[in-house]
């Protein structure tokens, strides 16, 4: 198998390079330039690609949509540190294939890179849960037309509702403060309130988040 690994931590490629090569029939290369990956992918055929979330310059969202411009029928995963779960929708709308925690053990990383060798994923438990439908439909009691929520909007209210600040929620979401500033609106009007503890009362209300805080 060849597999491409891009982080900007030379340390963390050379040590897990030296973990995965542990497999007499895996070859590693490693790249810690995000702006040589284009390249590398279209002149060599990598089975499965390694990209750490948080990198200089890119995300490894917007580094993966690049490379399924290029080879759309590469298969990415995201290998990061960091929780995945905030992120996790954004992500598989992005393409990635899986998601490889940095605390995983050799045995787990060389599992999750064979799995995804065989177009098969492995998704922790606490992020299947977060599979949903892609939009929320509920009724209130006013009789006014269903309320839809999208998923965006509904990643928004869970981030509403732990409290953070415009700039922390957008550097969740990855979008600019202004498309947040955007999509607060929409979610308020869509909900017939004027600030976000109104918004967070009224999705609790009609079912779209829950009842007690699990944040």
């Amino acid at each position: 198998m060849e597999v491409l690994l891009v982080d900007d931590h030379r340390s963390v490629v050379e040590g897990t390079k030296m973990l995965i090569e542990s497999e007499p029939d895996i070859q590693v290369t490693i790249e810690t330039d995000v702006y040589k990956v284009t390249d590398l992918v279209r002149l060599k055929k990598f089975d499965v690609i390694l990209l750490d979330l948080y990198m200089p310059n890119i995300n490894g969202a917007d580094l993966t949509r690049k490379l399924l411009d290029y080879v759309p029928d590469a298969v990415i995963l995201i290998y990061s540190g960091f929780e995945i779960a905030p992120h996790f929708n954004l992500l598989m709308e992005s393409g990635v294939s899986g998601f490889v925690s940095k605390t995983s053990t050799r045995e787990e990383l060389i599992q999750a890179i064979r799995c995804a060798g065989r177009k098969q994923a492995i998704i922790p438990m606490q992020l299947l849960r977060q599979l949903r439908r892609q939009e929320i439909t509920v009724q209130d009691e006013t009789g006014r037309e269903p309320t839809t929520i999208t998923q965006e909007e509904d990643r928004l209210l869970r981030e509403l509702v732990k409290g953070k600040s415009n700039k922390e929620i957008s550097k969740t979401l990855m979008i600019s403060q202004r498309s947040l500033e955007y999509g607060l609106t929409e979610l308020f009007q869509k909900l017939h309130v004027n600030s976000r503890v109104q918004a967070i009362k009224k999705a609790k209300s009609l079912g779209i988040l829950p009842a007690e805080d699990l944040y």
